[in-house]
């Protein structure tokens, strides 16, 4: 007895809505969870900025007033202070008066893209913290945390699948949520208060957030991250990154990733413990002479002497400022100069959906827009609960035949099974996670499908 000779199959005409309704519940089941966690934790990772620049008080801001010290000589503390055997791997100037230098080093004990940073006040040259910090973001302890457990539940890259998985599945159940939506106001339901409509309504006001939310995701996660990576390199979208190599042997600037700050490593130990620190206010210096302007930047040390120095911008709010330029420190002159405003423009959307996800474009009001649709999603994922609950399977068959995925499919018209087909396995090679768990979803359909046809027989009903 096959599964399918005992479930109800719509006609073709209703078939395509019924799959996406069977299909949206799975994915309100099974992702679910890992959405309302990435969502959760989202919303606390946009409200960290003012959480940290009070738990950090001390380290990032400073009472002195007066004339600053010169970069070398506040690099000097911080080398003092660090003690022998560190490399300096990047200075961040204090951006304003009242704010600190940020001087990084390697250190042989952390972790990959982690640094041990010195904040010093550039007045008294006191050094007011010590801490670690991660990526060329130098994101603080607090924000590190919240950071990769958003990410990745802080089980690193295998954790990283489920916010893949999440990412993966909310642009589908946002459209197919959208189209069952529209069928329903077809059929003129006339369903006033219930959890489902406030499920749906939610859902259709959340629709461009939500696609956004799933757009920027995907391009830091593992997999699907990578093919786009790989998409963008082939139509010339990657954003550019300045030249380092000196000498006639120049090699082509490679293009470099949004999310640079979460795996690039900076100088490594041997080549950058021999850099003199006099040479950062001549490099900034020069970089301000060739208009790099904004107020935070970032001074990297070449790893070798056929390198330059790379000056970058690392304001990333409105309007941005992330130019950079690199610095021959034998000459001090201009290797080479990116400007934001030459990127190409899927780079600048890129540049500009990746900060807006982080919540750093437009400030504050930035961050409050975002707590907004994260709650929302996470508001939608409990009433989809709710709903499941009201209606779960019950010892009695008779309210649990729905039609499974097969049963479906097979009900549409060959063209629009093909359609299904062809659009699953391109889907599923971008996305290989989506692939693999909606390959799960058709198996354990199946199943379930097949236990209620085999109960069915056994009692006599079929």
């Amino acid at each position: 007895m096959s599964a399918s000779s005992s479930s109800p199959e719509p006609k073709p005409s209703m078939a395509f809505a019924a799959f996406l309704k069977r299909l949206h519940f799975y994915i309100g089941v099974f992702v679910g969870p890992f959405m309302l966690v990435a969502t959760l934790s989202g919303v606390v990772y946009a409200l960290t900025p003012q959480i940290e620049d009070s738990l950090y008080a001390h380290a990032l801001h400073t009472d002195s007033r007066g004339s600053a010290m010169s970069l070398q000589a506040q690099i000097q503390r911080a080398q003092a202070s660090a003690g022998p055997g560190l490399s300096v791997a990047a200075v961040r100037p204090a951006p304003r008066e009242g704010d600190t230098t940020r001087v990084m080093f390697s250190d042989p004990g952390f972790g990959p893209s982690e640094h041990r940073a010195l904040f010093v006040d550039p007045v008294s040259g006191e050094i007011r913290g010590d801490m670690k910090v991660y990526g060329t973001s130098g994101v603080l302890p607090l924000r590190t945390w919240i950071d990769q457990f958003h990410r990745g539940l802080l089980l690193g890259d295998i954790g990283r699948i489920y916010s893949e998985l999440a990412a993966s599945w909310l642009w589908v159940a946002a459209l197919g949520g959208l189209v069952l939506w529209a069928v329903r106001r077809r059929r003129q339901s006339r369903e006033r208060g219930n959890v489902r409509r406030w499920h749906a309504t939610t859902g259709v006001w959340l629709l461009l957030g939500l696609l956004f939310f799933s757009a920027t995701g995907l391009t830091w996660s593992q997999y699907a991250g990578d093919n786009i990576g790989v998409l963008r390199a082939y139509y010339g979208w990657s954003t550019p990154s300045v030249a380092t190599s000196l000498g006639k042997s120049a090699a082509m600037p490679m293009p470099v990733g949004e999310h640079a700050e979460h795996h690039i490593h900076m100088a490594p130990m041997a080549q950058a413990s021999m850099v003199d620190a006099a040479l950062f206010d001549s490099i900034l210096a020069s970089a301000r002479g060739a208009h790099i302007d904004a107020a935070k930047v970032e001074i990297r040390p070449s790893t070798s002497s056929d390198k330059a120095w790379v000056v970058s911008e690392i304001d990333r709010n409105w309007p941005t400022q992330v130019d950079a330029v690199s610095i021959d420190p034998q000459t001090l002159e201009v290797v080479d100069h990116v400007r934001f405003s030459e990127y190409s423009l899927p780079a600048k959307l890129t540049r500009w959906g990746i900060d807006a996800h982080m919540g750093v474009l437009f400030g504050l009001a930035n961050q409050l827009v975002l707590v907004v649709f994260a709650s929302g999603l996470a508001v939608m994922v409990v009433m989809g609960y709710v709903m499941w609950w009201r209606r779960r399977p019950t010892l009695s068959l008779a309210r649990n035949q729905q039609a499974t995925l097969l049963n479906l499919w097979r009900s549409l018209t060959p063209g629009a099974q093909w359609a299904l087909i062809l659009a699953a396995l391109s889907i599923g090679f971008a996305l290989p996670v989506l692939g693999v768990s909606l390959l799960g979803f058709i198996i354990l359909d199946s199943l379930l499908g097949y236990r209620k046809a085999v109960s069915r027989c056994v009692e006599g009903k079929v």
